[in-house]
Protein backbone atom coordinates (compact mmCIF):
# COMPACT_ATOMS: atom_id res chain seq x y z
CA UNK A 1 0.00 0.00 0.00
CA UNK A 2 0.90 3.68 -0.14
CA UNK A 3 0.89 5.12 3.03
CA UNK A 4 1.67 8.70 4.50
CA UNK A 5 2.67 9.99 8.00
CA UNK A 6 2.84 13.65 8.64
CA UNK A 7 2.97 14.36 12.18
CA UNK A 8 1.87 18.06 12.78
CA UNK A 9 4.12 20.10 15.15
CA UNK A 10 2.48 23.01 13.99
CA UNK A 11 -1.20 24.66 14.78
CA UNK A 12 -1.16 27.26 12.02
CA UNK A 13 -0.97 27.18 8.29
CA UNK A 14 -0.62 31.12 7.84
CA UNK A 15 2.95 31.80 6.87
CA UNK A 16 4.37 34.93 8.13
CA UNK A 17 8.67 35.61 8.31
CA UNK A 18 9.13 35.58 11.55
CA UNK A 19 7.28 32.42 12.54
CA UNK A 20 9.02 30.56 9.33
CA UNK A 21 12.62 31.37 10.92
CA UNK A 22 11.76 30.08 14.50
CA UNK A 23 9.90 27.18 12.66
CA UNK A 24 13.26 25.91 10.91
CA UNK A 25 15.13 26.29 13.82
CA UNK A 26 13.48 25.58 16.85
CA UNK A 27 10.09 23.58 16.10
CA UNK A 28 11.18 21.06 13.72
CA UNK A 29 13.60 19.79 16.62
CA UNK A 30 10.58 18.18 18.83
CA UNK A 31 9.63 15.77 16.09
CA UNK A 32 8.08 13.01 17.87
CA UNK A 33 9.65 9.41 18.04
CA UNK A 34 6.51 7.33 17.53
CA UNK A 35 5.29 8.61 13.90
CA UNK A 36 8.61 7.72 13.00
CA UNK A 37 8.62 4.62 14.41
CA UNK A 38 5.21 3.82 12.67
CA UNK A 39 6.82 4.92 9.43
CA UNK A 40 9.79 1.79 10.10
CA UNK A 41 6.75 -0.30 11.02
CA UNK A 42 5.46 0.09 7.92
CA UNK A 43 8.33 0.40 5.60
CA UNK A 44 9.80 -3.31 7.47
CA UNK A 45 6.53 -4.78 6.01
CA UNK A 46 7.06 -3.76 2.53
CA UNK A 47 4.79 -1.14 1.72
CA UNK A 48 5.61 2.09 -0.22
CA UNK A 49 5.55 5.02 2.84
CA UNK A 50 6.31 8.86 2.81
CA UNK A 51 6.74 10.11 6.24
CA UNK A 52 6.78 14.56 6.78
CA UNK A 53 6.70 16.56 9.83
CA UNK A 54 4.63 19.95 9.65
CA UNK A 55 6.32 22.78 11.53
CA UNK A 56 4.92 25.68 9.88
CA UNK A 57 6.60 26.30 7.04
CA UNK A 58 4.98 25.06 3.07
CA UNK A 59 1.75 23.50 2.77
CA UNK A 60 1.26 20.49 5.30
CA UNK A 61 -0.82 18.82 2.44
CA UNK A 62 1.96 19.13 -0.42
CA UNK A 63 4.30 17.41 2.15
CA UNK A 64 2.77 13.87 1.33
CA UNK A 65 1.75 13.08 -2.09
CA UNK A 66 -1.32 12.02 -3.59
CA UNK A 67 -3.30 8.79 -4.15
CA UNK A 68 -2.84 7.56 -0.44
CA UNK A 69 -4.46 4.43 0.73
CA UNK A 70 -3.83 5.63 4.20
CA UNK A 71 -2.72 8.54 6.18
CA UNK A 72 -1.51 8.14 9.67
CA UNK A 73 -1.62 11.82 11.13
CA UNK A 74 0.01 12.72 14.61
CA UNK A 75 -0.94 15.78 16.33
CA UNK A 76 -1.28 17.72 19.99
CA UNK A 77 -4.34 19.15 21.22
CA UNK A 78 -3.16 22.93 19.79
CA UNK A 79 -2.85 21.73 16.02
CA UNK A 80 -5.91 19.51 16.04
CA UNK A 81 -8.38 22.12 13.95
CA UNK A 82 -5.42 21.33 11.78
CA UNK A 83 -5.56 17.66 11.65
CA UNK A 84 -9.44 18.06 11.24
CA UNK A 85 -8.80 19.94 8.12
CA UNK A 86 -6.85 18.18 6.61
CA UNK A 87 -8.52 14.47 7.17
CA UNK A 88 -11.69 16.46 5.38
CA UNK A 89 -9.13 16.40 2.62
CA UNK A 90 -7.63 13.10 2.29
CA UNK A 91 -11.76 11.50 3.58
CA UNK A 92 -12.95 13.14 -0.25
CA UNK A 93 -9.52 11.49 -1.92
CA UNK A 94 -11.30 8.16 -0.11
CA UNK A 95 -7.78 7.58 1.91
CA UNK A 96 -8.22 5.94 5.08
CA UNK A 97 -7.48 8.34 8.09
CA UNK A 98 -5.95 7.18 11.55
CA UNK A 99 -5.34 9.58 14.16
CA UNK A 100 -2.67 9.29 16.84
CA UNK A 101 -0.93 11.01 19.48
CA UNK A 102 -1.86 12.83 22.81
CA UNK A 103 -4.53 14.86 20.79
CA UNK A 104 -6.18 11.21 19.77
CA UNK A 105 -6.25 9.41 23.56
CA UNK A 106 -7.51 12.68 25.22
CA UNK A 107 -10.50 13.86 23.03
CA UNK A 108 -11.07 10.78 21.11
CA UNK A 109 -14.83 11.22 20.35
CA UNK A 110 -14.17 14.39 19.33
CA UNK A 111 -11.62 13.22 16.63
CA UNK A 112 -14.26 10.43 15.44
CA UNK A 113 -16.35 13.26 13.55
CA UNK A 114 -12.80 13.43 11.19
CA UNK A 115 -11.26 10.77 11.33
CA UNK A 116 -11.91 6.88 10.25
CA UNK A 117 -9.57 5.49 12.70
CA UNK A 118 -8.27 7.23 16.49
CA UNK A 119 -5.75 5.43 18.20
CA UNK A 120 -4.90 5.45 21.68
CA UNK A 121 -1.65 3.53 23.20
CA UNK A 122 -0.04 1.77 20.15
CA UNK A 123 2.53 -0.66 19.27
CA UNK A 124 3.48 -2.58 16.20
CA UNK A 125 1.24 -5.14 16.40
CA UNK A 126 -1.71 -2.31 16.51
CA UNK A 127 -0.13 -1.15 13.19
CA UNK A 128 0.10 -4.40 11.81
CA UNK A 129 -3.93 -4.98 12.62
CA UNK A 130 -4.94 -1.35 11.08
CA UNK A 131 -3.47 -2.23 7.96
CA UNK A 132 -4.80 -5.72 7.59
CA UNK A 133 -8.19 -5.20 9.07
CA UNK A 134 -8.56 -1.43 7.85
CA UNK A 135 -11.59 -0.49 10.37
CA UNK A 136 -13.60 2.61 10.40
CA UNK A 137 -15.45 4.45 12.63
CA UNK A 138 -12.97 3.24 15.76
CA UNK A 139 -11.09 4.03 18.53
CA UNK A 140 -8.46 1.32 19.16
CA UNK A 141 -5.86 0.89 21.72
CA UNK A 142 -3.44 -1.86 22.36
CA UNK A 143 -4.05 -2.31 25.84
CA UNK A 144 -0.42 -3.56 25.90
CA UNK A 145 2.92 -1.39 27.46
CA UNK A 146 5.21 -0.58 24.77
CA UNK A 147 7.77 -2.83 24.97
CA UNK A 148 10.53 -1.99 22.40
CA UNK A 149 10.56 0.73 19.71
CA UNK A 150 12.90 1.29 16.59
CA UNK A 151 16.34 2.66 17.32
CA UNK A 152 18.03 5.86 16.44
CA UNK A 153 19.81 3.95 13.28
CA UNK A 154 16.40 2.85 12.25
CA UNK A 155 14.83 5.84 12.55
CA UNK A 156 17.70 7.88 10.29
CA UNK A 157 15.77 8.40 7.45
CA UNK A 158 12.66 9.69 9.29
CA UNK A 159 15.38 11.91 11.86
CA UNK A 160 17.04 13.44 8.23
CA UNK A 161 13.77 14.87 7.19
CA UNK A 162 12.35 16.13 10.12
CA UNK A 163 15.62 17.21 12.46
CA UNK A 164 17.88 17.76 10.07
CA UNK A 165 18.54 21.02 7.08
CA UNK A 166 18.13 19.55 3.68
CA UNK A 167 19.30 15.78 5.16
CA UNK A 168 22.37 17.15 7.45
CA UNK A 169 22.95 17.84 10.87
CA UNK A 170 24.08 21.54 11.98
CA UNK A 171 24.20 23.32 15.28
CA UNK A 172 20.51 22.84 16.37
CA UNK A 173 19.88 19.48 15.27
CA UNK A 174 18.37 17.45 17.78
CA UNK A 175 18.38 13.58 17.55
CA UNK A 176 15.18 11.92 19.48
CA UNK A 177 15.70 9.22 21.86
CA UNK A 178 14.03 7.69 24.94
CA UNK A 179 14.54 4.99 27.21
CA UNK A 180 11.29 5.09 29.26
CA UNK A 181 7.94 5.83 29.15
CA UNK A 182 5.35 6.88 31.96
CA UNK A 183 6.33 8.62 35.04
CA UNK A 184 6.02 7.27 38.54
CA UNK A 185 3.91 10.64 39.89
CA UNK A 186 0.90 11.25 39.45
CA UNK A 187 -0.09 14.74 39.06
CA UNK A 188 -3.79 15.11 38.28
CA UNK A 189 -3.10 17.62 35.37
CA UNK A 190 -0.74 15.43 33.30
CA UNK A 191 -2.02 12.69 30.33
CA UNK A 192 0.82 10.51 31.94
CA UNK A 193 -0.77 10.53 35.29
CA UNK A 194 -2.35 7.00 35.03
CA UNK A 195 0.67 5.70 32.19
CA UNK A 196 2.64 3.32 35.07
CA UNK A 197 6.73 4.31 34.69
CA UNK A 198 8.69 1.51 32.50
CA UNK A 199 12.49 1.23 31.37
CA UNK A 200 12.29 0.15 27.87
CA UNK A 201 15.06 -2.34 26.66
CA UNK A 202 18.73 -0.92 27.64
CA UNK A 203 20.58 -2.54 25.03
CA UNK A 204 18.63 -0.59 22.58
CA UNK A 205 19.88 2.40 24.21
CA UNK A 206 23.07 1.63 24.44
CA UNK A 207 22.79 1.00 20.49
CA UNK A 208 21.32 4.24 19.82
CA UNK A 209 23.95 6.07 22.09
CA UNK A 210 27.37 4.21 19.97
CA UNK A 211 25.00 4.83 17.06
CA UNK A 212 25.33 8.69 17.54
CA UNK A 213 28.32 8.84 18.75
CA UNK A 214 30.08 7.46 15.82
CA UNK A 215 27.80 9.49 13.23
CA UNK A 216 26.92 12.31 14.72
CA UNK A 217 29.51 13.76 17.80
CA UNK A 218 28.01 17.00 17.50
CA UNK A 219 24.49 17.00 17.73
CA UNK A 220 22.55 17.65 20.61
CA UNK A 221 20.39 14.60 22.11
CA UNK A 222 16.76 15.44 23.24
CA UNK A 223 15.89 12.99 25.68
CA UNK A 224 11.95 12.47 25.26
CA UNK A 225 11.45 10.67 28.11
CA UNK A 226 8.63 12.38 30.19
CA UNK A 227 10.64 12.12 33.17
CA UNK A 228 14.13 11.09 32.34
CA UNK A 229 16.51 8.47 34.89
CA UNK A 230 14.10 8.08 37.04
CA UNK A 231 16.17 4.48 36.80
CA UNK A 232 19.35 6.27 37.41
CA UNK A 233 21.81 3.94 37.94
CA UNK A 234 20.59 1.32 35.16
CA UNK A 235 20.88 3.94 32.98
CA UNK A 236 23.88 5.90 33.30
CA UNK A 237 25.54 2.25 33.59
CA UNK A 238 24.49 1.67 29.91
CA UNK A 239 25.28 5.31 28.77
CA UNK A 240 28.98 4.92 30.70
CA UNK A 241 29.78 2.28 28.88
CA UNK A 242 30.53 3.62 25.72
CA UNK A 243 33.93 3.61 24.96
CA UNK A 244 35.55 6.99 23.72
CA UNK A 245 33.10 9.12 23.43
CA UNK A 246 33.06 12.62 22.59
CA UNK A 247 30.96 14.98 24.97
CA UNK A 248 27.63 15.50 23.47
CA UNK A 249 24.51 17.65 24.77
CA UNK A 250 21.55 16.84 25.73
CA UNK A 251 18.20 18.01 26.88
CA UNK A 252 15.79 16.02 29.49
CA UNK A 253 12.69 16.48 31.83
CA UNK A 254 13.23 15.28 35.13
CA UNK A 255 12.52 15.88 38.55
CA UNK A 256 14.89 17.68 40.80
CA UNK A 257 14.16 14.21 43.28
CA UNK A 258 16.14 12.41 41.09
CA UNK A 259 19.08 14.31 41.08
CA UNK A 260 21.21 13.77 44.21
CA UNK A 261 24.95 15.02 44.35
CA UNK A 262 26.53 11.49 43.41
CA UNK A 263 24.25 11.58 40.40
CA UNK A 264 25.20 15.35 39.61
CA UNK A 265 28.78 13.89 38.75
CA UNK A 266 27.57 11.21 36.59
CA UNK A 267 25.15 13.57 34.84
CA UNK A 268 28.60 16.01 34.48
CA UNK A 269 30.95 14.07 33.24
CA UNK A 270 28.32 12.55 30.63
CA UNK A 271 28.13 15.59 28.76
CA UNK A 272 26.02 19.03 28.64
CA UNK A 273 22.35 18.39 30.12
CA UNK A 274 20.32 21.08 29.94
CA UNK A 275 17.24 20.27 32.32
CA UNK A 276 13.89 21.05 32.44
CA UNK A 277 12.46 20.41 36.06
CA UNK A 278 8.66 20.65 37.01
CA UNK A 279 8.20 22.95 40.08
CA UNK A 280 4.32 23.64 38.89
CA UNK A 281 3.23 25.51 42.31
CA UNK A 282 4.18 26.94 45.66
CA UNK A 283 1.61 24.78 47.15
CA UNK A 284 1.10 21.53 45.28
CA UNK A 285 3.05 18.56 43.75
CA UNK A 286 5.90 19.30 46.37
CA UNK A 287 6.77 15.09 45.83
CA UNK A 288 8.35 16.42 42.52
CA UNK A 289 11.04 18.71 44.22
CA UNK A 290 11.81 16.02 47.19
CA UNK A 291 9.76 18.09 49.98
CA UNK A 292 6.37 17.02 51.64
CA UNK A 293 2.84 17.97 50.70
CA UNK A 294 3.09 19.99 54.61
CA UNK A 295 5.81 22.37 53.51
CA UNK A 296 5.22 25.88 53.38
CA UNK A 297 4.82 27.82 49.98
CA UNK A 298 7.77 30.36 51.26
CA UNK A 299 10.04 27.14 52.79
CA UNK A 300 9.16 25.34 49.36
CA UNK A 301 10.65 28.25 47.73
CA UNK A 302 13.91 28.31 49.54
CA UNK A 303 14.48 24.50 49.39
CA UNK A 304 13.78 24.56 45.61
CA UNK A 305 15.96 27.98 45.25
CA UNK A 306 18.87 25.83 47.18
CA UNK A 307 18.41 22.46 44.53
CA UNK A 308 18.69 25.10 41.68
CA UNK A 309 22.38 26.44 43.17
CA UNK A 310 23.49 23.29 44.05
CA UNK A 311 22.67 21.87 40.13
CA UNK A 312 23.82 25.00 38.49
CA UNK A 313 27.72 23.70 38.59
CA UNK A 314 26.57 20.31 36.58
CA UNK A 315 24.67 21.87 34.22
CA UNK A 316 24.45 23.79 31.07
CA UNK A 317 21.04 25.04 31.82
CA UNK A 318 18.51 24.71 33.56
CA UNK A 319 14.29 25.66 32.63
CA UNK A 320 12.03 25.06 35.57
CA UNK A 321 8.21 24.96 34.55
CA UNK A 322 5.46 26.68 36.55
CA UNK A 323 1.45 26.55 36.11
CA UNK A 324 -0.60 29.39 37.79
CA UNK A 325 -4.38 29.24 37.96
CA UNK A 326 -4.61 26.19 40.27
CA UNK A 327 -7.68 25.78 42.53
CA UNK A 328 -4.87 26.12 45.08
CA UNK A 329 -3.68 29.34 43.87
CA UNK A 330 -5.28 32.27 45.61
CA UNK A 331 -4.31 36.15 46.21
CA UNK A 332 -0.85 37.58 45.06
CA UNK A 333 1.56 34.78 46.39
CA UNK A 334 2.10 32.70 44.20
CA UNK A 335 3.15 35.67 41.79
CA UNK A 336 5.33 37.42 44.35
CA UNK A 337 6.79 33.66 45.34
CA UNK A 338 7.81 33.22 41.46
CA UNK A 339 8.81 37.03 40.69
CA UNK A 340 11.31 36.04 43.71
CA UNK A 341 12.32 32.71 42.61
CA UNK A 342 13.33 34.68 38.68
CA UNK A 343 15.44 37.00 40.95
CA UNK A 344 17.22 34.93 43.14
CA UNK A 345 17.91 32.40 40.36
CA UNK A 346 18.49 34.65 37.35
CA UNK A 347 20.51 31.19 35.65
CA UNK A 348 16.93 29.13 35.38
CA UNK A 349 14.44 30.27 32.42
CA UNK A 350 11.33 30.22 34.26
CA UNK A 351 8.72 28.68 31.80
CA UNK A 352 4.77 29.22 32.85
CA UNK A 353 1.47 27.15 31.91
CA UNK A 354 -2.17 28.15 32.13
CA UNK A 355 -3.61 24.54 33.71
CA UNK A 356 -5.00 22.82 30.85
CA UNK A 357 -7.99 20.22 30.96
CA UNK A 358 -6.95 17.63 28.84
CA UNK A 359 -9.25 14.83 28.39
CA UNK A 360 -9.67 11.59 30.74
CA UNK A 361 -6.99 13.44 33.78
CA UNK A 362 -8.68 13.93 37.49
CA UNK A 363 -8.31 17.67 36.63
CA UNK A 364 -10.76 17.87 33.25
CA UNK A 365 -13.16 15.28 35.29
CA UNK A 366 -13.03 17.19 38.07
CA UNK A 367 -13.72 20.53 36.23
CA UNK A 368 -16.38 18.92 34.34
CA UNK A 369 -18.33 17.76 37.36
CA UNK A 370 -18.66 21.56 38.61
CA UNK A 371 -19.59 22.86 35.14
CA UNK A 372 -16.28 25.04 35.08
CA UNK A 373 -15.32 24.26 31.52
CA UNK A 374 -16.13 26.13 28.77
CA UNK A 375 -17.40 23.53 26.66
CA UNK A 376 -17.96 25.96 23.90
CA UNK A 377 -14.04 26.91 23.44
CA UNK A 378 -12.39 25.04 20.77
CA UNK A 379 -10.03 22.34 21.42
CA UNK A 380 -7.48 24.35 19.68
CA UNK A 381 -7.50 26.88 22.15
CA UNK A 382 -6.06 24.45 25.04
CA UNK A 383 -2.70 26.25 25.30
CA UNK A 384 -1.22 29.91 26.49
CA UNK A 385 -2.34 32.44 26.35
CA UNK A 386 -5.99 31.38 26.42
CA UNK A 387 -8.24 30.15 29.24
CA UNK A 388 -10.55 26.90 28.61
CA UNK A 389 -12.25 26.99 32.55
CA UNK A 390 -13.34 28.90 35.02
CA UNK A 391 -10.84 29.92 38.00
CA UNK A 392 -11.94 29.33 40.97
CA UNK A 393 -10.01 32.14 43.37
CA UNK A 394 -9.55 35.02 41.22
CA UNK A 395 -11.65 36.90 38.25
CA UNK A 396 -10.70 36.13 34.75
CA UNK A 397 -9.69 40.07 34.50
CA UNK A 398 -7.63 40.29 37.45
CA UNK A 399 -5.93 36.44 36.70
CA UNK A 400 -4.64 37.95 33.48
CA UNK A 401 -3.70 40.97 35.22
CA UNK A 402 -1.42 39.12 37.26
CA UNK A 403 -0.07 37.08 34.42
CA UNK A 404 0.84 40.04 32.75
CA UNK A 405 2.59 41.13 35.91
CA UNK A 406 4.56 38.08 35.88
CA UNK A 407 5.59 37.89 32.11
CA UNK A 408 6.56 41.83 32.46
CA UNK A 409 8.95 40.80 35.34
CA UNK A 410 10.34 37.27 33.80
CA UNK A 411 10.73 39.40 30.59
CA UNK A 412 12.18 43.09 31.14
CA UNK A 413 15.71 43.95 30.16
CA UNK A 414 17.04 44.09 33.79
CA UNK A 415 16.17 40.42 34.13
CA UNK A 416 17.73 39.28 30.19
CA UNK A 417 20.92 40.75 30.65
CA UNK A 418 21.47 39.55 34.43
CA UNK A 419 20.33 36.00 32.82
CA UNK A 420 22.64 36.62 29.63
CA UNK A 421 25.83 36.81 31.91
CA UNK A 422 24.43 33.71 34.02
CA UNK A 423 24.91 31.61 30.86
CA UNK A 424 27.90 29.83 30.32
CA UNK A 425 27.23 28.33 27.07
CA UNK A 426 26.09 29.50 24.11
CA UNK A 427 22.72 27.24 23.98
CA UNK A 428 21.23 28.76 26.79
CA UNK A 429 22.04 31.98 26.37
CA UNK A 430 20.35 31.75 22.94
CA UNK A 431 17.47 29.59 23.86
CA UNK A 432 17.06 32.97 27.34
CA UNK A 433 17.41 35.45 24.52
CA UNK A 434 14.55 33.69 22.50
CA UNK A 435 12.62 32.45 25.20
CA UNK A 436 12.32 36.95 26.32
CA UNK A 437 11.38 37.82 23.28
CA UNK A 438 8.54 35.36 23.23
CA UNK A 439 7.34 36.18 26.68
CA UNK A 440 7.46 39.83 25.39
CA UNK A 441 5.36 38.65 22.80
CA UNK A 442 3.13 36.66 25.13
CA UNK A 443 2.18 39.87 27.24
CA UNK A 444 1.05 41.69 24.22
CA UNK A 445 -1.53 38.70 23.54
CA UNK A 446 -2.47 38.40 27.59
CA UNK A 447 -3.19 42.77 27.05
CA UNK A 448 -5.28 42.35 24.24
CA UNK A 449 -7.55 39.31 26.04
CA UNK A 450 -7.53 41.69 29.21
CA UNK A 451 -8.39 44.78 27.26
CA UNK A 452 -11.63 42.43 25.63
CA UNK A 453 -12.30 41.42 29.42
CA UNK A 454 -12.07 45.18 30.40
CA UNK A 455 -14.58 46.56 27.65
CA UNK A 456 -16.25 43.37 25.84
CA UNK A 457 -19.78 42.54 27.72
CA UNK A 458 -20.17 39.46 25.61
CA UNK A 459 -16.51 38.09 26.11
CA UNK A 460 -16.51 38.71 29.64
CA UNK A 461 -19.51 37.00 29.79
CA UNK A 462 -18.70 33.65 28.03
CA UNK A 463 -15.04 33.76 30.32
CA UNK A 464 -17.10 34.10 33.26
CA UNK A 465 -19.64 31.26 32.16
CA UNK A 466 -22.76 33.17 31.86
CA UNK A 467 -23.27 32.41 28.03
CA UNK A 468 -22.19 29.29 26.01
CA UNK A 469 -21.90 31.39 22.94
CA UNK A 470 -18.07 31.66 21.06
CA UNK A 471 -16.91 35.07 20.93
CA UNK A 472 -16.37 36.09 17.69
CA UNK A 473 -12.84 37.11 18.78
CA UNK A 474 -12.09 33.23 18.94
CA UNK A 475 -13.77 32.70 15.79
CA UNK A 476 -11.15 35.28 14.11
CA UNK A 477 -7.83 33.62 15.53
CA UNK A 478 -9.37 30.25 14.50
CA UNK A 479 -9.82 31.75 10.62
CA UNK A 480 -6.08 33.23 10.99
CA UNK A 481 -4.77 29.95 12.72
CA UNK A 482 -6.26 27.67 9.77
CA UNK A 483 -5.82 30.16 7.04
CA UNK A 484 -6.38 28.43 3.51
CA UNK A 485 -8.15 25.53 5.63
CA UNK A 486 -10.45 27.43 7.49
CA UNK A 487 -13.66 27.03 5.51
CA UNK A 488 -13.28 23.07 5.58
CA UNK A 489 -14.53 23.66 9.51
CA UNK A 490 -17.98 25.12 9.91
CA UNK A 491 -18.50 27.22 13.08
CA UNK A 492 -20.98 24.44 14.14
CA UNK A 493 -17.73 21.80 13.88
CA UNK A 494 -15.70 23.68 15.86
CA UNK A 495 -18.04 23.52 19.06
CA UNK A 496 -15.87 20.83 20.17
CA UNK A 497 -17.73 17.07 21.68
CA UNK A 498 -16.30 15.35 24.77
CA UNK A 499 -15.50 12.15 25.88
CA UNK A 500 -17.78 10.28 28.19
CA UNK A 501 -17.26 10.82 31.79
CA UNK A 502 -14.95 8.23 33.17
CA UNK A 503 -14.50 8.19 37.11
CA UNK A 504 -11.30 9.05 37.19
CA UNK A 505 -9.20 8.18 41.14
CA UNK A 506 -5.89 9.83 42.18
CA UNK A 507 -5.35 8.89 45.30
CA UNK A 508 -1.51 9.33 44.76
CA UNK A 509 -1.08 12.74 43.38
CA UNK A 510 1.58 13.99 45.98
CA UNK A 511 2.63 10.13 46.28
CA UNK A 512 6.88 9.98 46.21
CA UNK A 513 8.95 9.63 43.38
CA UNK A 514 10.03 5.93 43.35
CA UNK A 515 13.96 5.44 42.73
Amino acid sequence: MKIGILELMSAGATKNLLHTAYSNIVTKQYASIMPQAISVWCRNLGHEVFYASYFGSHDPKKLLPENLDIVFISTYTQASALAYALAKLYRKEKTLTVLGGPHAKQFSEDCLRFFDIVVGDCDETLIKEILSDKPKNVFLTSGRPLKNIPGVEERMPEIRSSTFLKGRAYPFTTVPMITSIGCPNSCDFCIDWNNPYTLLPLDQLEADMRYVFQHFPRVMVGLHDPNFAVKFEQVFDVLEKIPGRKRLSYTMESSLSVLNSKRLERLKAMGNFYIIPGVESWTAYSNKVGAGSSLSPRKKLDKVIEQFNNIRPYVTGIQANFMFGLDVDTGDEPIELTKEFASRVPFVMPNFNIPVPFGHTPLSERYLSENRILTSMPFTFYYMPYLAFVLKNYTTAAYYEKLIDLFSHISSGKMLLTRLKSAPYFFPAGYNLVKTLGNRNMIRSLSEILNLLNTDAQFRAFHEHETDVLPEFYHNRYDELLGPYASLLSREERKPVFDKPQKVVNPNILAPVLV
